[in-house]
């Protein structure tokens, strides 16, 4: 990432993964369908190097974005919540630049499976997660848009676990503060900070992940 990339965020959240590019002097589009989040994303990104930054409130259906604009695309946990994830995604493709690069994530499907008897029942309801997306199914429908999948991963186990507490605890999610969520989170930095902690790790994110991650390109010649 470097101050010539223009990185669109499609699902932009809190900003955090757009801080990161802004602090290198990329140009940035933000994109939501909740104001309030574009909003406090675009007043995080302000006293940022950023080259621009260009907000949308928007369904994504479509993008009010030019066809090649982007050189970076990221979508982190969306397309789950939307009614046509093949819409969605020729989105994405349509308004990437030729040789751009997509960092696209949804939730693996052990985390989901994991949840389904302890979540709260909406979870599982629009607007939330209206589909689990097997692995398998993710890198279809990456490849179906057009894009070159390069690399599919998956990580989180300690968030499958904390969102199990999380239910449990009975919190709200902005002010999670709970004894079950504290002594997981210190639980969690001891096997970080054992000999071994980073193989522990990689083996529980193998087994019980929270999110699996693609990245992918758009053809030269698209």
């Amino acid at each position: 990432m470097t101050a010539d990339d223009t990185l669109l965020d499609v699902g932009c959240g809190d900003g955090g993964n757009v801080h990161f590019c802004a602090m290198r002097g990329a140009g940035i589009i933000i994109a939501d369908i909740d104001g309030a989040k574009v909003e406090a994303t675009r007043q995080r990104l302000s006293d940022t190097p950023a080259r621009g930054v260009e907000c949308h409130v928007t369904d994504c259906n479509p993008l009010p974005i030019a066809d090649a604009t982007a050189t970076r695309v990221v979508s982190t946990e969306v397309i789950e919540h939307v009614d046509d994830p093949a819409q969605f995604l020729a989105e994405l493709v349509r308004v990437g630049k030729p040789g751009a690069l997509y960092l696209l994530s949804v939730p693996h499907p052990s985390s989901e499976d994991l949840q389904k008897d302890i979540a709260a029942p909406q979870y599982f309801q629009k607007p939330n997660h209206i589909r689990i997306i097997s692995e398998e199914q993710f890198k279809a429908m990456v490849s179906d848009a057009g894009l070159e999948v390069i690399s599919h991963s998956q990580y989180g186990f300690y968030w499958s676990m904390w969102m199990l507490l999380f239910w449990e605890a009975k919190v709200d999610f902005s002010n999670a503060d709970h004894p079950l969520l504290n002594h997981w989170a210190d639980t969690w930095q001891a096997v970080l900070s054992s000999p071994r902690g980073a193989q522990i790790k990689q083996a529980l994110d193998a087994v019980v992940a929270k999110s699996q991650v693609i990245i992918a390109r758009k053809p030269m010649d698209a």
